[in-house]
């Protein structure tokens, strides 16, 4: 297998970096400064690049020579996708890291997504300068507003040119960064100088090579707090069910996550888990049991779990402006069906559902995402005035790196026989398998 059509972290530039850096820095980053794709050994020479060379992934940081002259630099930063905590930081980071450092003092904020480079939506531009977003980081949500849906990257593009942008940072996730190479490819098709760096946002945690991406930590810190609130309500009533509906359309990592944090969680359900309801190995009896056990049970369930049990045979997949699949309401459905199934059975039960995703959404960054944030922010501006484009800044392996977007996808699962969900099991307890095979 060519392990080099699967893995090419080779980042594209605008042009030689002439220009001294103004940033004053104990030491300069070199292009050349790399680290390994794998750190393996038996993977060592699986994974090679075309030369022949181990695969390896550029270094993020300050350059000695930049491309751009920061005198006559106009960058513009927007936010797109669904809200997360630190998209605030990451704009202050941006913002500071231009204005003070590079001394960069024409900043743009686009507002509403991509939708604010659209003529016909009339969202005006928003003027960023240090005094105003000073104070943001305390703030959640996105001082620049967001939208999802497609937009025109050819009007994208004129906007670009016709507002004389140099540089374009984009906060959002699997669905902006493929946006944003489609606009870096219309860029470089018509032979513009304007430099595209992407900040990787998915609260999911779900994008393959990032090490983590920002709003992650917090998600888990807020999601602690309700599964805290269900576990007094389970235990303040007989035989007490505390269900609480997290976030994770079609990965688990934040309810793995907050189970590990929390360890009051007695059944977690994520998409990558499929899970009967009836028989004796299903969910159903595994509560019965807990209560008989414990007399209360404390459920965490991702949002794409148990979609199957939802939908009709045969029933079209609908999916949102953003082309994410609409889910079902899973929390809800077992709400229903729980205690349908314990009313039938002449067991009283008390159950207690919370949905705290929205308020998750839309807090400020903890401090752990706070300080991720700044750095992603800093090491986006280092590489786009080093006029590199058609890359994000991200976490691989402990290093903040360059990836080409193409590289970069959503969908990472929880590793079901990983040591991750082993020991989610070990600290809940539950049944490895809940079906009846």
């Amino acid at each position: 297998m060519d392990y080099k059509m699967h893995y090419d972290f080779t980042i594209q530039s605008l042009g030689k970096c002439t220009i001294p850096s103004p940033v004053s820095v104990s030491y300069f980053t070199s292009n050349k400064k790399r680290i390994l794709f794998s750190i393996y050994l038996h993977q060592y020479n699986k994974f090679k690049s075309s030369e022949g060379d181990p695969l390896s992934v550029e270094v993020a940081g300050p350059r000695e020579k930049i491309f751009f002259d920061p005198s006559k630099t106009k960058a513009a930063i927007v936010t797109c996708g669904g809200l997360c905590p630190g998209i605030n930081d990451v704009i202050r980071s941006l913002v500071m890291e231009l204005y003070h450092r590079y001394e960069v003092k024409n900043i743009a904020g686009i507002r509403y997504g991509f939708q604010g480079m659209i003529p016909k939506y009339g969202h005006t531009l928003m003027e960023l300068t240090p005094e105003v977003v000073k104070d943001v980081h305390t703030l959640g949500g996105s001082i620049l507003a967001s939208s999802r849906g497609r937009q025109d990257v050819a009007a994208i593009t004129d906007a670009l040119q016709r507002m004389n942008m140099n540089l374009l940072f984009c906060i959002g996730g699997d669905g902006t960064m493929r946006a944003v190479e489609c606009i870096t490819e219309e860029i470089t098709r018509r032979g513009q100088s304007i430099g595209v760096i992407g900040i990787p946002k998915t609260i999911d945690n779900d994008l393959n090579l990032i090490q983590k991406t920002f709003g992650f930590d917090t998600a888990i810190s807020e999601s602690v707090k309700a599964i805290q609130c269900a576990h007094v309500e389970a235990k303040g009533a007989p035989n007490g069910i505390g269900l609480v509906k997290i976030m994770g359309r079609q990965s688990g990592h934040i309810a793995a996550g907050a189970a590990l944090a929390q360890s009051d969680i007695n059944i977690v359900l994520i998409p990558e888990v499929p899970f009967d309801l009836e028989g004796e190995n299903g969910l159903l009896k595994a509560v019965e049991k807990q209560l008989k056990s414990r007399s209360h049970c404390v459920i965490l369930v991702a949002e794409g779990a148990g979609q199957e049990h939802m939908r009709k045979e045969g029933q079209p997949q609908e999916t949102d402006a953003s082309g994410n699949p609409r889910l079902l309401d899973i929390g809800a459905f077992l709400k229903a069906t729980i205690e349908d199934y314990f009313e039938k059975k002449g067991i009283e039960v008390n159950l207690k559902y919370i949905d705290p995703s929205y308020t998750i959404r839309s807090v400020p960054a903890n401090a752990s995402d706070s300080m991720y944030c700044g750095a992603l922010g800093q090491y986006a501006v280092h590489a786009g005035m080093a006029g590199k484009t058609g890359m994000l800044v991200g976490l691989m392996k402990d290093e903040y790196v360059h990836i080409p977007l193409k590289m970069v996808t959503s969908g990472t699962k929880v590793d079901t026989g990983g040591n991750v969900w082993m020991r989610v099991l070990e600290t809940t307890g539950q049944p490895p398998v809940m079906k009846n095979l």
